[in-house]
């Protein structure tokens, strides 16, 4: 998109990049009715894409509630109890998430930049991502926050009996499944490289250490239950949660501090360097009298916005020499990814470019 100011040969250049290089448009196939189940099936689920491991993460962590719930009131245990409710969380917002992914990837295509949705969202939906981060985090939070006041009201209470036996054994599958999913997510997220799957991890992870925690202390109660020690039994499953919760409460906040900080529009130091460093370097060769840059994090959004000043006894330029120019800084920033919004001008007027 061309923009021309207060000075026609001095144009303003705004780019959203929809690939590396020249924009392409990504082909979308149209299932028919005679399509393979089993290839539906493989591409919703893939392995290889954000939104295929999303649904994959979605899917594990509604069992693993369900058959939660259901152990936690067999065996009477308010730690199992909280654990599937934890999870039933973080499968709500891991759901939001997948919306929000798949959001992000329909606005980075050319096709969907010139539909009905990209007339009502026009800067795209980048700014939805450290939402749903920042919700998720804080909710993490909030319910491990209630678990550990309520271990505390049961403790002075008198504690809970719990049925050792029921609880072991939904132990022993949720431990295994937890640490297969953190392995499984972690690994995935090493090509796919997503914030929304580093937090899927790092769910998994919180909900691993909850399970080993109370895994142990039901298999010591279980030893000692019968024993002269049995009076310790009812006090295991308030002190065991109230542990956990003191662990895991400080793990989303670096997560909800990014997200904050993205909403916020809160300028990445080295972003806004290596930003600076290329205008100086603009500004130097082709003897410009100076600039401004604008700097900002969104999700996996980047927005720069540099301003360039020029003299003001300079001749006309062609529109093409204004566009090699872009080119260059382009090509300096190194960034062409379809998240990068960068946006360029040319004035000669100061104030517009501050």
């Amino acid at each position: 998109m061309t923009v021309l100011g207060r000075n026609a040969s001095l144009p303003c250049f705004t780019r959203k990049f929809f690939s590396t290089g020249t924009p392409v448009v990504r082909m979308t196939t149209a299932y028919s009715s005679f399509t393979d189940p089993t290839i539906m099936f493989s591409e919703r689920f893939s392995t290889q894409t954000e939104q295929g491991v999303l649904r994959i993460s979605i899917a594990c962590t509604f069992a693993v509630s369900a058959i939660g719930i259901v152990f936690g009131l067999a065996s009477r245990s308010f730690v199992i109890i909280f654990d599937s409710i934890y999870e039933l969380t973080d499968v709500a917002m891991t759901a939001l998430a997948l919306l929000v992914s798949k959001l992000i990837a329909m606005s980075t295509t050319e096709a969907t930049a010139r539909s009905k949705l990209a007339e009502r969202f026009t800067m795209g939906f980048w700014h939805l991502e450290p939402m749903v981060l920042g919700l998720n985090g804080t909710l993490l939070i909030g319910a491990a926050i209630y678990a550990l006041i309520n271990a505390a009201d049961s403790f002075l209470m008198g504690g809970r009996r719990v049925e050792f036996d029921y609880a072991i054994v939904f132990g022993v599958v949720s431990l295994i499944w937890g640490v297969a999913m953190t392995v499984f997510v972690t690994q995935a997220n090493k090509t796919i490289r997503s914030d929304f799957l580093a937090l899927d991890a790092k769910s998994w992870f919180m909900g691993s250490v909850l399970t080993l925690a109370w895994l142990s202390a039901f298999i010591f109660g279980s030893c000692i239950e019968g024993t002269r020690h049995d009076w310790l039994t009812p006090y295991i499953d308030p002190i065991i949660l109230a542990l956990v919760c003191l662990v895991v409460i400080p793990l989303p906040v670096r997560t909800v501090r990014r997200a904050l900080s993205d909403m916020l529009l809160v300028t990445p130091v080295d972003l806004k360097q290596h930003v600076d460093e290329v205008a100086q370097a603009v500004v130097m060769k082709h003897h410009f009298v100076g600039y401004r840059s604008y700097v900002a994090r969104v999700g996996r959004g980047r927005q720069i916005e540099l301003n360039f000043v020029v003299p003001t006894d300079w001749p006309p330029k062609r529109l093409e020499e204004w566009d090699i120019i872009r080119d260059e800084v382009e090509q300096a920033l190194g960034d062409n990814s379809p998240h990068l919004w960068l946006t360029i001008v040319f004035t000669t007027d100061q104030e517009w470019a501050d």
